[in-house]
């Protein structure tokens, strides 16, 4: 037991809902999550970054994602096969993406951006890898590099240059621009970047929601803070890591030594609290208890097992396109998953030892629960903005369809005892410096 005058929560994010992320395996929401159960709104939970430049799933075994920079599609350009039994050839390794004709090439992108577009193309059969869903186009560079390497060769008044000679001089522009990218792709795929297309999809990479803090990165839990990727605050515009970067920066350096500060000084309490009071009891004996529901269940199926299925169904019906359809049927889904959870999942070891399976555990249960408010925060939120695409609301050219004057607020959802009965609290937001503008990709 800890006790403490103030807390200060800076876990990171909850992509790891989607089984599958950029984040590393260990990312989770359990210290928001508990924050949440015992009282604070958690804000936005359906926000979430899909990053579109990533290795793809090679297995069902996979732990994680790469991420691959964006800045490769500065000069790749992506393409699916036209014709679905080059597709199905390139699956099956019996077609190189080298020897199709440029004719019987699908560059997607350039005729309908958004990245949501490579799970469409997939979705219909298109996809280039060799797994359940068939997920992966092609980032190719070798337009880049003959562009390159002509311009070189005049660059360098080389005359009737060769095509080994320009491929070669494209070749060092791009070990120039990407060599670091380029070496660590081949490092992970076995595949050479510079002679065959890359192979990427999009990927869960950073999410948007968490705990509600007010601008002193206090929660409505008096004394509670949460900073960084653990809060929901600034996300708006802070989608990638750079701005990540800056979050945190100005969450944990500039901002909350200050107002912590200014909390702590005005706290009449001074010296050790107890930690004997009922509250800390409570508190204990629910974890032990749940400690030893997990370990003592017995059941058929592994943590990953339950773990895998979460994240089908979110990726699936609440990722990079939403219909009303697919977010109710997630909503059942989950909870029937999370009551099967508790039913058949089977713990090894024991509960006073080192245990990750154990704490795995733990872990997956409280996605099985976000999961569900993600859902719903999802459902509530009937507009198209930005990678938050619901079917329902698009222009006639398929952009997102933006309903300000509807949803131009915080959704802040407050836990009174499970997922479904959460109570949400809209919390208005007012522009007076900045026009609300619909991202458009002409």
């Amino acid at each position: 037991r800890h006790s403490a005058h103030a807390v200060v929560l800076g876990t990171g994010g909850y992509g790891n809902v989607f089984f599958l992320s950029t984040n590393a395996m260990g990312s989770n929401v359990t210290a928001a999550w508990k924050a949440h159960k015992k009282g604070a709104y958690f804000a936005n939970p359906c926000y979430t970054q899909i990053h579109p430049t990533c290795i793809p799933v090679h297995g069902t075994q996979q732990s994680k994602l790469t991420l691959m920079s964006e800045s490769l599609r500065n000069d790749g350009r992506i393409w699916v096969p036209k014709n679905l039994k080059d597709a199905e050839a390139v699956r099956n390794g019996s077609l190189k993406a080298v020897n199709i004709e440029e004719e019987d090439r699908d560059y997607y992108l350039e005729r309908r951006y958004p990245s949501r577009a490579a799970k469409e193309r997939c979705d219909a059969g298109y996809g280039i890898i060799a797994n359940d869903t068939n997920e992966g186009v092609f980032l190719d560079f070798a337009a880049a590099i003959q562009r390159y390497g002509t311009e070189e060769a005049l660059i360098k008044g080389i005359s009737n240059p060769s095509q080994e000679e320009i491929t070669s001089l494209g070749e060092k522009v791009i070990e120039n621009k990407y060599g670091n990218l380029f070496d660590m792709y081949k490092q992970i795929t076995d595949d050479n970047p510079y002679k065959t297309p890359m192979r990427i999809y999009p990927a869960v990479h950073y999410t948007m929601g968490g705990l509600w803090v007010d601008y002193n990165l206090m929660t409505n839990v008096e004394g509670m803070y949460a900073i960084g990727e653990a809060n929901f605050s600034d996300h708006g515009a802070n989608r990638l890591g750079a701005s990540a970067l800056m979050q945190g920066l100005a969450d944990g350096y500039f901002v909350l030594p200050y107002t912590i500060g200014d909390y702590l000084a005005n706290d009449i309490r001074t010296g050790k609290i107890s930690t004997d009071s009922p509250e800390f009891v409570a508190a204990e004996k629910k974890a032990t208890d749940e400690i030893n529901h997990l370990i003592n269940n017995k059941g058929s199926k592994t943590v990953d097992y339950f773990h895998k299925k979460l994240g089908l169904i979110m990726w699936n019906k609440v990722g990079m396109a939403r219909t009303t359809v697919g977010l109710n049927e997630a909503i059942s889904e989950i909870a029937a998953l999370r009551e099967e959870f508790y039913k058949d999942v089977r713990v090894p070891g024991e509960s006073n030892e080192l245990n990750q399976e154990l704490e795995k555990a733990g872990r997956v249960a409280d996605f099985l629960e976000l999961g569900e408010l993600f859902a719903r925060d999802a459902l509530e939120r009937e507009e198209s903005c930005g990678g938050h695409f619901r079917e329902e609301y698009k222009t006639e050219d398929g952009e997102a369809l933006r309903r300000d004057a509807e949803f131009a607020y915080v959704s802040a959802w407050e836990y009174t005892g499970k997922p479904s009965d959460a109570i949400l609290h809209k919390e208005k937001l007012d522009f007076e410096n900045v026009e609300l503008k619909t991202r458009s990709y002409k």
